[in-house]
């Protein structure tokens, strides 16, 4: 047997990753011995200190390959040496599914199915190459004993993404990435002549040439970009997005064709279309928005009556079906919104220019049009091709000083409008719409991108007014094609949202039982009405606005599908997508299916097409959603990072064996306080909902009101520790101002980026 070659690392030092696993060989060769750090370090022959030892040790024994023994030794875990699998015992029955890799910070994964009620889970040795976001084959079963499914990776059956960003680490021969992406668990090798230049802890960007399997322990790589040194905020945002799978650039072929359309429309195209331009029509969007994707229009009529035309940029007259444009726009299949950037589904010609509805210039639209009587009821409807000219763009904030004071452009056209949104809001709660007002986090940035200011976003009237004009298209759009379908189906991409899941939802309404909020869950109609009882009374009670976001986790995701289920959240037995083809390949789907379905047309799409389409397009969206969630994490760590030692308010936010989670009370900001920290240790009781001191008995308990000090901030694990700053919780304690940027009025500097999103 010949012995397994080392590999010969720069300075005597294995990065994380290798490290892990040339321990797990060598537990491997040596199945029955029990080895400590020391030991390792001697049979590896590395110079890796103690405590890196010790932490690729502990990893181990989290992913179940290693057992942690006395006397700071360790052995492996007996089914891994023996390579035995529990799918593969005698009498053990196989069943394979497809699914999605959702992947933990300790290497395991849980696989989301379609065809499965419960996730299966994956330990990493079962995974076989598999990452987080992959599509993959598995077979599942549930050990005896046991409720919790288990399953192993058979396949990978489509990559969620090629490129991954990381530090370079040389070696004498070739050079190793270390991802930044936590859930990508494997390092990438580079050979020597794909290193492109890049120099020893530069940042890289790295496209997988060869994916790891049980043979090949690395993945191979080629170096694509160097962008150099780490520690810039710029550098940690293009990390996120390419590390979430979204490319940085165009390639050429689609930036050749974007710039090739031509910048004037054609006389003939205005012609074959409803001309709006002489109908009063504005844009309502945010400050610093630079693609206008709707507009409005108001024409009153005889008898008290009145037009709205809801118009949305024409994207699809632009991007054509199999062109370099639309194979890209599908690939990437939406805009991604971080904290101090957009990355565009469409090049800029296209989003910012083409498309964008900017005022005093004619623009193509694809238009939803309603004729309402005097008492606000819809007469009539009309979906066509138009040309408009916007009369003025409006920002939020100039459109609500209008509707507040009853002056300015178009008074009467946006008071109108607002009286005609309040009304549709209205219906739509009466008809079961659940209203989750949970608070958006938003951040005041200098010329470097540091946040010097961290807010929450106020909703106004302004912004209800838009958000009810796109629902109202939305929903009748999706409306219209069903009715034409009834004699026979046109396949359509709806936007669906299925009811909540009753074990989440009983086990949340016991959650809220505890904080002194009760909850009727008896039926679908009883637990929308009690998530807007809940949205209610967290205006007046604080800390009740610590159960919003995990009411949100109790529901079902809402996603694309072809098969309608209406929208549970909505309140809509049809919804699509229709009002953001600039940032939502959803949207240009919808449009040309409905284009081929206007006007005395009818067109239908391969229905198992347009479902693969929508798969692709919610996973897209969820891993858009990831890199938002993700920039805000990095950019509260980052401001917090100048505020270390400072004490602050926050809410107890959850709770793990080691500590509580406190949500500071402005700036949302989320940290640990370890019961370490403490002056006793803490039992964290069944539920989470509890902590109680052994000694004491002092409870801590979700939502108490409580002041925190800033010990630590770790950037790149976005991760903020904390301590508590007295030994009772605080009491109606005053805001600390160290949260809050002393500039009241809103800065016209402010560099946000704020998306209209329409569930």
């Amino acid at each position: 047997m010949t012995k397994p070659k080392k590999s010969k690392i720069k300075d005597g030092k294995l990065p994380a990753g290798q490290l892990r696993q040339e321990i797990f060989k060598l537990f491997k060769r040596h199945s029955k011995k029990r080895f400590n750090p020391k030991q390792i370090a001697k049979k590896l022959k590395i110079d890796n200190s103690k405590d890196s030892i010790s932490d690729a040790l502990n990893k181990l024994v989290e992913m179940g390959q290693l057992v942690a023994l006395e006397d700071f030794k360790f052995k492996i875990k007996p089914t891994t040496a023996t390579g035995e699998n529990p799918a593969e015992q005698p009498g053990r029955s196989r069943k394979y599914t497809k699914g999605y890799v959702d992947m933990t910070r300790n290497g395991d994964a849980y696989i989301v199915s379609e065809e499965l009620e419960h996730d299966v889970h994956i330990s990493q040795k079962y995974l076989n190459g598999a990452l987080h976001g992959d599509m993959v084959e598995i077979n599942y079963w549930t050990p005896r004993g046991r409720q919790r499914t288990e399953g192993e990776v058979r396949n990978v059956i489509k990559r969620a993404t090629e490129h991954f960003m990381g530090t370079l680490r040389l070696t004498r021969n070739f050079g190793v990435v270390i991802p930044d992406k936590l859930n990508m668990p494997v390092d990438i090798v580079v050979k020597e002549e794909d290193l492109k230049g890049a120099r020893e802890g530069d940042k890289v960007v790295v496209k997988i040439t060869k994916w790891h399997n049980e043979k090949y322990p690395s993945p191979l790589g080629v170096i694509t970009n160097v962008l150099g040194k780490v520690g810039s905020s710029d550098l940690e945002m293009k990390a996120i997005l390419i590390n979430n799978g979204f490319p940085l650039d165009f390639p050429q072929e689609v930036l050749a064709e974007s710039e090739d359309l031509p910048d004037h429309i054609p006389l003939m195209e205005i012609n074959r279309r409803n001309d709006f331009r002489e109908v009063t029509t504005f844009t309502i969007d945010p400050e610093d928005a630079k693609d206008f994707d709707d507009a409005l229009s108001v024409r009153f009529l005889e008898d008290d009556a009145y037009e709205v035309g809801v118009h949305i940029a024409d994207v699809s007259h632009y991007v054509k079906p199999g062109s370099a444009l639309d194979k890209e726009a599908f690939q990437r299949a939406t805009s991604v919104y971080l904290v101090d950037r957009v990355l565009p589904m469409l090049p800029e010609k296209i989003s910012n220019g083409l498309c964008s509805l900017r005022p005093n210039e004619d623009k193509l639209t694809f238009s939803a049009v309603f004729v309402f009587d005097k008492n606000d009821k819809i007469k009539s409807r009309w979906f066509g091709k138009t040309v408009i000219h916007s009369d003025r763009r409006f920002s939020y904030e100039e459109a609500q000083k209008v509707l507040e004071t009853g002056e300015g452009d178009f008074a009467k056209e946006l008071n109108h409008l607002n009286k005609v949104a309040e009304k549709l809001r209205k219906q739509r709660f009466k008809n079961g719409s659940i209203d989750f007002e949970t608070e958006e986090v938003r951040f005041r940035l200098d010329e470097e991108g540091v946040p010097i200011e961290v807010y929450i976003k106020e909703r106004k009237a302004a912004h209800m007014l838009i958000e009810d004009f796109m629902l109202l298209a939305n929903k009748e759009v999706a409306l219209y094609i069903e009715e034409k379908g009834k004699g026979l189906e046109i396949p359509f991409v709806y936007r669906v949202h299925d009811f909540p899941d009753t074990d989440k939802v009983a086990e949340f309404a016991r959650f809220a039982h505890e904080m002194g909020f009760e909850m009727n869950v008896s039926t679908p109609q009883s637990i929308g009405q009690s998530y807007n009882q809940l949205t209610k009374a967290a205006k007046t009670n604080d800390a009740l606005k610590i159960l919003e976001p995990i009411a949100i986790r109790t529901m079902a995701k809402a996603e694309y599908s072809v098969n309608n289920i209406g929208h549970y959240g909505l309140g809509f037995g049809f919804y699509a997508h229709f009002t953001s083809p600039i940032r939502r390949y959803a949207d240009v789907l919808a449009h040309r299916i409905l284009e081929g379905n206007i006007d005395g047309r009818n067109m239908r799409w391969d229905k198992a097409r347009l479902e693969a389409q929508c798969k692709h397009i919610s996973m897209q969206e969820r891993k858009a959603m990831d890199a938002e969630r993700e920039s805000v994490k990095y950019k509260q760590a980052e401001f917090m990072r100048k505020h270390v030692g400072d004490v602050f308010d926050g809410y107890v936010s959850g709770m793990l064996e080691r500590g509580i989670f406190v949500e500071l009370k402005n700036s949302k900001c989320e940290g640990m306080v370890g019961f370490e920290t403490m002056s006793e240790s803490f039992e964290v009781e069944n539920g989470r909902l509890r902590a109680k001191g052994r000694n004491s008995g002092r409870i801590f308990k979700m939502g108490d009101l409580v002041k925190v000090k800033i010990v630590s901030v770790d950037l790149s694990r976005r991760q903020i520790e904390m301590e508590l700053a007295e030994e009772s919780p605080a009491k109606n304690a005053p805001d600390n101002s160290s949260e809050k940027a002393p500039v009241k009025k809103p800065d016209p500097a402010r560099r946000k980026i704020t998306s209209k999103k329409i569930n």
